[in-house]
């Protein structure tokens, strides 16, 4: 049996696809003078990401079957005093999981892309990024030290910086990349921080000498204040989750986003980079038990983005943005199960939100596609018979969202929502109302769309922007905007069906290992004494089936099943009553129209502010005080001074003299005051009180 693990193979691991990105992005492209073509191109880069996927794969099965594991590290860098700066992997249940996702989703991507990006200039390019991007997302998850983890988190930082302004021409792609570049950067401070104050205290960034520190660590304040040391880290971590993984109020930049193409929406905001922080957090576990109130701020924070970012998503009508606010409702219900003390379930939704959520996102690209570029879904319907896989992929993805039992976010899902019923945090309350309301407004929004793109009467020959459609890049498609929809080619529909695969049976087939099982054992630390989410889980579960089989007649269930019915109703049957819901509550649909205004405050608030502080400094600080006082006062009064010093030196002989006889006397009257002059003059006052006092 096989105890440890090959750290060649795990090299090679991230390093395939890096290789593929390299070739793909300097042979490919006028940088190495396009010296290979499309075909070499995606060729390079899909045998790079399928050598990471079949690798990774192997590495999961020996973790899983053979108990094997790796820590250990392959390359140091530097020496800082005792602070040891290395490149390592840790691989254990948590890492393996990871991995497989991620190359997997990423080869689907890769495929994929042939077919959707195949018309555009910058096809080789693109291919380049999303390689670069996979090999930045597997540094961090196998990283085993705070440094390497940091150099992922800010490399997928950049990658998405570039695919989100993929098409650079496009100044709300430039917008979009840039407010994500920025918000990330405010979540990536309060990291920096977190990181900063651990290597402080502990004297090292390595994961393993860091958790075994946790219990001298728990009763230190942070010095000059009366706060807990492990919460203020704990904070500071979870803002930087906050802002990758799209939490309320740094969830600004994930809908924006889709100004980029949609294989990005699949690769980055629904499988990958938004889950770093859910990732992050649970391997911090052992750092965020020993603070409540840590807990709670990530259980409250998770409550409102699941349920009010659910709400922005009713009233969507781009298909990608509709599953970019899904994708952050989602998001929300991981991190309440992180705040629930609950890891193993926000790891075990993201696992399968990974799937249903990456077919959703290539689905809605498909019919992007097929409509010839129109993303507006109220100018679709009928769609299914044109594009019978498409259709059927997406419904199975749609079924899978909305916790339908049996497929593989109902196991997540419902469990998420149990556990936070389980939970005895005084944040518990509120979040297990907003993940159960979360429940219905998920079913409502999700067959909304599916309603509206799939069935009822064909209305894309009425799209009165049809001749001007130029929303997702291709404008030279615009002009056939009214022809009927057609079938996307099978390298856009194979990985639909092979993430569908998973969307329906991963759930059913990985619940038990993963929730109560040793897979998860050494990555994830509970003090069940104080948080036993998870013991009521275990003590309710009695298989897979059965927890199906109960399901259909709880509360969840009937909100799910309630919410697509409302959709239905309103979207099908009756098409006049949203329209009469809509004039009826107008005030609240200007609300959320314009995002709860935190765009607004963001851009006239706090950029305004900010500028107005930056020009305060500016002309106050730097031109009057800095330049004016310091600088040039400075120049000023030495010319100043030395225009005064320099009347002294006239050049007449006579003034010389005059200075000279000056001087004697002052050097005679200073002599005598010492000498014995001084000496009478001080015996004679000290026998006369009045002239001593």
């Amino acid at each position: 049996m096989s105890q440890t693990l090959s750290s060649t193979v795990l090299l090679a691991v991230p390093l395939a696809p890096l290789a593929g990105a390299l070739l793909a992005g300097v042979l490919g492209t006028r940088l190495g003078g396009n010296r290979i073509g499309r075909r070499a191109t995606h060729s390079l880069a899909i045998l790079g990401v399928l050598v990471s996927f079949i690798l990774s794969a192997m590495t999961l099965h020996s973790v899983a079957t053979d108990g094997a594991r790796f820590n250990q590290t392959v390359y140091q860098w530097m020496t800082v005093g005792t602070l040891q700066m290395e490149i390592g992997f840790l691989v254990d249940g948590l890492t393996a999981m990871m991995m497989c996702v991620v190359t997997f989703v990423s080869l689907m991507v890769h495929i994929y892309t042939i077919g959707y990006m195949e018309e555009d200039e910058g096809y080789n390019r693109f291919f380049a990024y999303i390689s670069l991007f996979t090999f930045s997302m597997l540094m961090l998850v196998m990283s085993n030290n705070f440094l390497q983890l940091f150099f992922g988190w800010e490399a997928v930082g950049l990658v998405s910086y570039l695919l989100i302004g993929f098409w650079f021409n496009k100044p709300s792609a430039i917008f979009a990349n840039m407010k994500a570049f920025l918000v990330n950067r405010v979540g990536d401070f309060g990291f920096i921080l977190g990181i900063g104050l651990i290597a402080a205290f502990t004297g090292s960034l390595n994961y393993t000498e860091v958790f075994a520190q946790t219990q001298a660590l728990a009763p230190l304040m942070l010095p000059g204040t009366s706060w807990s040391l492990l919460t203020v880290i704990c904070i500071c971590l979870f803002i930087g989750a906050m802002g990758k993984s799209a939490q309320f109020p740094l969830h600004v930049w994930l809908p924006d986003s889709m100004e980029g193409p949609t294989p990005i929406s699949a690769l980055i905001h629904a499988a990958t980079m938004v889950t770093a922080g859910i990732f992050m957090v649970s391997r911090m576990s052992a750092l965020f038990e020993l603070s409540d109130t840590a807990l709670n701020l990530v259980l409250v924070v998770g409550a409102i983005t699941a349920l009010f970012m659910g709400f922005l998503g009713i009233i969507q009508n781009d298909i990608k943005r509709v599953v970019a606010y899904s994708t952050l409702s989602q998001l929300g219900y991981m991190t309440v199960a992180l705040g629930a003390s609950a890891y193993s379930v926000a790891l075990f939704h993201l696992m399968t939100h990974a799937f249903f959520k990456a077919l959703l996102f290539l689905g809605a690209g498909s019919v992007i596609m097929g409509m010839h570029h129109n993303q507006d879904i109220r100018w679709m319907g009928g769609v299914r018979k044109y594009m019978p896989v498409t259709w059927l992929t997406s419904l199975l993805g749609s079924l899978a969202l909305i916790g339908t039992p049996l497929f593989s976010g109902f196991y997540s899902k419902d469990s998420i929502i149990e556990a936070v019923a389980e939970s005895h945090l005084p944040a518990a309350g509120f979040a297990s109302f907003a993940v159960l309301a979360g429940v219905f407004v998920t079913a409502f929004y999700s067959f909304r769309m599916y309603f509206l793109v799939f069935h009822g009467a064909e209305r894309y020959d009425q799209n009165p922007d049809g001749q001007h459609a130029d929303h997702d890049g291709h404008g030279h498609h615009g002009a056939h905007g009214s022809h009927a929809p057609h079938e996307s080619p099978w390298v856009v529909t194979l990985p639909l069906v092979l993430l569908a695969i998973p969307s329906v049976v991963i759930g059913y087939l990985t619940i038990e290992p993963l929730l109560f099982g040793d897979f998860l054992s050494d990555a994830i630390h509970v003090n069940a004494d104080a948080h036993h989410a998870m013991h009521g889980l275990e003590e309710a579960f009695h298989g897979p089936f059965a927890m199906a089989l109960h399901a259909v007649t709880s509360l969840p269930f009937v909100l799910a099943f309630s919410g697509v019915v409302t959709a239905w109703y309103m979207y099908l049957v009756n098409p006049a009553l949203p329209r009469a819901i809509g004039v009826a509550l107008r005030p609240v649909v200007v609300v959320l129209e314009n995002k709860y205004y935190l765009d607004w405050f963001n851009e006239n608030v706090l950029a305004r502010g900010a500028r107005l502080l930056g020009t305060a400094f500016w002309q106050g600080g730097d031109r009057r005080v800095i330049d004016g006082f310091v600088v040039n006062g400075s120049w000023k009064t030495v010319a100043a001074l030395a225009a005064w010093v320099r009347r002294g030196q006239s050049g007449y002989l006579y003034h010389y003299a005059l200075v000279m006889a000056l001087g004697l006397f002052v050097l005679l009257t200073v002599s005598l005051w010492h000498g014995p002059l001084a000496l009478l003059l001080r015996a004679s006052m000290a026998w006369f009180p009045l002239f001593s006092n």
